[in-house]
């Protein structure tokens, strides 16, 4: 527990010097980096320049690892904790998962930053009030974090709102991926066929290996049945020999 409240502090901090920082910056290059952009004569797209361009593909980048592969990668990894025995097992995946959650929420901090700093910030469309939504849905989670019962105690209100926030996050956050493609397609006519792909690609196998691992047990104790029914069948036809033989 007390690893778990240094790295939760660590992030807490860490998220304020990454919030302070912006806050501490000129104006001046504020006004330049969002003046930089000019629309077309025959459309609605926007010219962006190499700077901002840099910066928006940025911004997708950190907020794609913390919530369309670190998030999931981490509820996958507590779920190898539900049916482990071995207490040292056990705190091995708990600190994996609480590690890859606390990184996730630093790198979705950083991204959203950089959108304040940055982006014009209008919130008229899907993607931009969504991702408010998550980021304050994100700290709850973190504070129900900092709050987590030991294991063993009645937990069942605790467990509940962890695991409604968390599958929240997960899907709504998958789904902000896909409307921070279409917003960045709809600014800049740039081709995203590609990326919408291999991130489809990504998040099957994802949900391919949540669902292997709910039937993993019933198909171990399926094996374990198959063997002990194959050794009776065995003894079953070893049996009348012995009899042969003792007459």
């Amino acid at each position: 527990m007390g690893v778990q409240q240094k790295l939760i502090s660590f992030l807490f901090h860490a998220s304020l010097v990454f919030i302070m920082f912006p806050l501490v910056s000129s104006s001046q290059e504020h006004q330049q980096i969002t003046s930089s952009p000019s629309r077309t004569k025959d459309s609605n797209h926007i010219k962006m320049s190499p700077r901002l361009q840099f910066e928006i593909t940025l911004h997708g980048f950190l907020l794609w690892a913390s919530m369309g592969f670190l998030m999931p990668v981490g509820i996958l990894a507590i779920r190898l904790s539900n049916k482990e025995e071995n207490l040292r097992r056990h705190r091995i995946v708990f600190y994996v998962h609480s590690t890859l959650q606390m990184i996730a929420v630093l790198l979705a901090t950083v991204g959203a930053i950089m959108s304040i700093k940055n982006f014009n910030n209008l919130f008229n469309n899907s993607h931009q009030r969504l991702g408010v939504a998550l980021y304050g849905i994100i700290w709850v989670q973190v504070l129900l974090g900092i709050f987590r019962q030991q294991r063993g105690a009645k937990r069942s209100v605790w467990f509940l709102a962890h695991w409604i926030l968390g599958t929240a996050v997960t899907f709504l956050g998958v789904l902000n991926v896909y409307l921070g493609l279409g917003a960045y397609h709809q600014k800049t006519s740039k081709g995203i066929k590609i990326w919408n792909i291999l991130f489809t690609v990504q998040i099957s196998l994802f949900v391919f290996l949540y669902l292997f691992q709910e039937k993993w047990v019933y198909i171990q104790n399926q094996g374990v049945v198959l063997g002990n029914e194959m050794m009776t069948s065995s003894c079953q036809e070893i049996r009348p020999d012995e009899k042969e033989e003792k007459v």
